[in-house]
């Protein structure tokens, strides 16, 4: 399910799927380097993560047509299994993009993520949100093979 929401100069989605695993799963998969390589279109060897409040990351995302695209960014939230808020250094803007991403547990082997974030742009907003969808849906297959 996503929703989208517009402010004065602001432009907001919000994504959330339930995953057939447990919290320390999908966190484990979110915050581990060489699990987020296996299902995040990164390049082979190329992240790394520092996953806590003022720790960076960085990844190398392949597109479908082969293109790469060198992405960084820090951490300003951290609390394990329930919370992390990422930013992704954006050239040619002073601020990084904010993405915030909520973990839930539904059950013992079923997690509710949701993922937010707000752009300057409705073309950004698409974009972002078109991206947050194929992360989820790469996620959600990930856990199926890793249980």
């Amino acid at each position: 399910m996503t929703a989208e929401q517009t402010t004065p100069e602001r432009f907001s989605y919000t994504s959330q799927r339930t995953l057939e695993a447990s919290v320390a799963g999908v966190w484990s998969a979110w915050t581990t380097a060489e699990s987020y390589a296996q299902w995040s279109y990164a390049a082979p060897g190329s992240v790394e993560m520092d996953v806590r409040p003022g720790g960076t990351w960085k990844a190398t995302v392949v597109t479908p047509d082969g293109g790469q695209f060198p992405l960084t960014g820090s951490y300003s939230e951290v609390d394990e299994n329930q919370r992390l808020v990422i930013g992704m250094d954006v050239p040619g803007k002073n601020e990084p993009a904010v993405m915030t991403v909520e973990f839930a547990e539904q059950s013992t082997h079923r997690t509710r993520v949701v993922v937010s974030q707000t752009c300057d742009t409705p073309d950004e907003r698409d974009l972002a949100k078109q991206g947050t969808t194929m992360l989820l849906d790469s996620l959600t297959a990930f856990l199926k093979t890793a249980a």
